[in-house]
């Protein structure tokens, strides 16, 4: 049996194999609620045997959210949460819940004061056109309150019946744009050195393991590289892959890329960017990503296990598990994975693409996926929800 095919252990929790569904906005939150479509879009994660499906981009706080139809975790969503719970739960599964901030990249209009928080104050480039132009410098009692708001949303996954939550600390960000030199640009005890560019996502994950206590697992996806000149680097992503570990994280998800300057390092392939300006609603964005979204959106060239180099050094750093993220879409891939030492991968576009892919694995087939990494499914988040547009008929 192929190894990730095998029970394993995340902290205390024993999943029935390594396969893990990465968090992928879903686009079926409206109003920032949960709703049936994304109650059975986990289910069915779950019914073909994903071992942990994730949540995507759960707000700790209004001012977290990056639009406001993304979901909030608070009190309005606990029954919701409960349900997505119950439903992964029935179908042999489990869950885990993204906990995220934006930060400074916002374009929720809706947000106190109208104005982005970051770690340095600066222009809003995503808001700029719909009401959000500037970033607020985050003060110590913002800190606070954010280090607060990721432990009381920890505690409400909890109590709902989910069984991990994911600390994102990746892609650009709230804890990534602290951990950014490109970005962050403070002179006090929250920037300079790593150590202190560090402190927020080491206070979080900390706030958070105090909150929900020593046996439920925690996750980090952290950044390998933001894929931009000046940004985070290999070597200073090792030592905060440490860093959050010995603050209680027991599982890390490399990954890579800044929403604002490398949007698509992460995701590699093609650039849908004719796809994008259909499901832009607002007139104002649509004018800036027609005009200056070519020059933005830099190409990057796909291949399978795109992070598995840098991946794999930072397992050899830590003591806790390290899933592998970024073009496992074949057995061919996760055989290659298995032979660098990865007993975890993380899948999201081969699960939309061939949602049989687990089972056609387990039955000993050289599975393929089918996904053409045209990556329409992320212009669909925006359009009717997450999807395979290659079902489209």
């Amino acid at each position: 049996m192929n190894t990730v095919l095998k029970p394993g252990r995340i902290g205390s929790l024993t999943l029935r194999n390594r396969i893990i569904k990465t968090a992928t906005y879903e686009g079926m939150t409206p109003g920032g609620l949960v709703g049936d479509r994304l109650v059975a879009f986990h289910r069915s994660m779950a019914k073909n045997q994903v071992g942990l499906t994730t949540v995507a981009y759960g707000a700790v706080s209004p001012q977290g959210r990056t639009f406001e139809e993304q979901l909030l975790v608070g009190p309005e969503n606990a029954a919701g949460l409960k349900r997505i719970a119950d439903a992964v739960h029935g179908e042999g599964g489990a869950v885990s819940l993204q906990l995220a901030h934006c930060g400074g990249f916002s374009r929720n209009a809706s947000i106190e004061g109208g104005r982005a928080l970051g770690p340095s104050k600066g222009w809003n480039k995503y808001g700029l056109l719909v009401g959000v132009p500037r970033i607020r410098e985050m003060d110590e009692q913002d800190l606070e309150r954010v280090i607060a708001d990721f432990a009381r949303a920890a505690r409400i996954a909890q109590d709902a019946g989910i069984d991990a939550v994911e600390i994102h600390c990746g892609h650009g960000y709230l804890l990534s744009q602290f951990l950014s030199p490109i970005i962050n640009r403070r002179r006090d005890e929250w920037g300079g050195d790593l150590d202190k560019r560090g402190r927020l996502a080491v206070a979080v994950v900390d706030a958070v393991r105090q909150a929900v206590g020593r046996d439920f697992p925690i996750l980090a996806k952290v950044n390998t590289a933001d894929g931009v000149p000046g940004g985070l680097e290999l070597n200073e992503s090792i030592s905060v892959a440490r860093s959050l570990v010995a603050a209680g994280v027991d599982c890390l998800i490399p990954s890579g890329g800044l929403v604002t300057h490398s949007p698509w390092y992460l995701m590699r392939g093609d650039v849908p960017l004719k796809s994008m300006l259909r499901v832009e609603h607002h007139w104002a964005q649509r004018w800036a990503l027609r005009c200056f979204g070519p020059f933005v959106m830099k190409h990057y060239s796909y291949a399978p296990n795109f992070f598995l180099a840098d991946a794999q050094e930072m397992a050899d750093a830590v003591s806790v598990p390290v899933a592998l993220l970024g073009g496992v879409d074949s057995a061919a891939a996760i055989d290659q994975a298995v032979d660098a030492g990865f007993e975890w991968v993380v899948m999201g576009r081969a699960l939309l693409a061939d949602p049989d892919f687990i089972p056609r694995l387990a039955s000993g087939e050289a599975i393929v996926s089918r996904c053409t990494h045209c990556n329409e499914c992320v212009a669909e988040m925006d359009r009717d929800g997450l999807r395979c547009v290659l079902d489209s008929g």
